[in-house]
């Protein structure tokens, strides 16, 4: 009988979410590269897993962590039942880099339980149900979390969902008026991520926190993308002087690893305590293998400094990719958008930059949700100025 191969088992049997998927069959990694099977071709990944790799795959001090964990448990029991050292050391560590308010932390398995927690917990402090987020913002693909969805094509077909919500331009001050005493919840990116890096200023987000605080609605910062140090400071709303009520945070926090969490005041989160006792509950959340991979990877961003190097990374890029098909660069750290006329300029280049070389390596980047003009940009921080070099060289003789 012919010998099965893995892309046809791929195919037979992993569900496909699109008719294109990119088919990388992918042997190892480490560092910002991913090794392809069989030839072992190079690949420089510049999207770190969608935002998840900020300390690079595979690296040591993360592996060293897990593989201690390995040696004492894994699961033992439902989440905020036992003490488990992995978990409380991890929330601590978050503490501590985080202002008085944001200190008591629930560990989920994902971003979008994050988002769903978060919810959860916004209608049970208040008492109200209206939650508002922004257009072309993406906070999950759970149901709760689509509900907030700012992209109408992008869950029409799931509807019913979530009534109750509203939405907002992202950084339109006049928007904020919006915002009522009726309003349980404002959830907001810091840096609109799948609109294609979209900023607000300072002034923005002070003016957003005191409306909140005006009509008692809570605050959520999504940082599930910026988090861990993405955008030049440990967390992306250190840099407009405006702290949330509650905060998210997955992705980059992991290491590699599948971990979450919305994190607030002790006093907030006991609403969860009773009426109901265990208003809300996880198996693996805070699972202890992922929970000490983050502890390291926590530990690696803020010893090697690499938030603190991420706005010069960033600023390379800009440097270097400049061409005439480009229109625009947006970005903040190491979180960028390069725009392009149209999607159909920009899909060739992603295409041609993978499968760059035979002898060189290829370059895996990617668009946006919301924004598929533009070439996202998200590398491992760990990323050095030779590769950026490399990399830029090989996405301009792409274009």
């Amino acid at each position: 009988m012919p010998t099965v191969t893995h892309r046809q088992l791929f195919f037979q049997h992993i569900a496909q979410t699109s008719d294109f998927p990119l088919g990388l069959e992918i042997d190892r990694a480490e560092g910002i590269y991913l090794f392809r099977q069989g030839d072992q071709k190079p690949y420089m990944d510049l999207i770190s897993g969608i935002g998840v790799s900020n300390v690079g795959h595979r690296h040591p001090k993360v592996l060293e962590a897990i593989q201690n964990q390995l040696d004492k448990y894994l699961h033992l029991m439902v989440y905020g039942e036992y003490i488990q050292t992995p978990q409380t050391q991890l929330a601590h560590a978050l503490a501590q880099t985080l202002p008085a308010g944001l200190d008591n932390v629930y560990f989920t398995n994902s971003g979008t339980e994050a988002v769903e927690g978060a919810m959860k917990l916004a209608k049970r402090y208040t008492g109200r149900s209206e939650f508002i987020s922004c257009f072309n913002a993406y906070h999950g693909s759970t149901q709760g979390s689509l509900s907030l969805s700012g992209d109408e094509n992008f869950k029409q077909n799931y509807r019913p969902l979530l009534p109750d919500v509203r939405h907002i331009q992202h950084g339109n001050l006049d928007d904020i008026e919006k915002i009522t005493s009726r309003t349980a919840a404002v959830i907001i990116e810091v840096v609109a991520g799948e609109a294609g890096v979209r900023l607000a200023d300072a002034t923005y987000f002070q003016t957003l926190r005191q409306r909140c605080t005006e009509v008692g609605a809570l605050l959520i910062f999504d940082e599930i993308q910026t988090g861990f140090g993405r955008t030049g400071t440990f967390w992306a709303f250190e840099g407009v002087n405006t702290i949330p009520d509650i905060l998210l945070c997955a992705k980059g926090m992991g290491g590699g690893m599948p971990i979450g969490a919305f994190i607030s005041s002790a006093e907030k989160m006991s609403v969860f305590k009773n009426n109901p006792i265990l208003g809300h509950i996880t198996t693996f959340g805070g699972h202890p293998v992922s929970a000490a991979a983050s502890l390291a990877t926590l530990q690696v961003i803020q010893e090697q400094k690499l938030h603190e190097q991420a706005e010069a990374k960033g600023q390379l890029f800009r440097q270097l990719l400049q061409h005439s098909a480009i229109r625009q660069i947006r970005g903040k750290g190491l979180m960028l958008a390069i725009e392009f006329d149209s999607f159909d300029v920009l899909k060739p280049v992603i295409d041609r930059a993978i499968e760059k070389g035979p002898s060189g390596p290829g370059v895996i980047t990617d668009w946006f949700l919301f924004c598929n003009n533009s070439m996202r940009i998200a590398p491992p921080l760990i990323i050095t100025e030779d590769q950026i070099r490399e990399a830029c060289a090989i996405i301009l003789d792409s274009i």
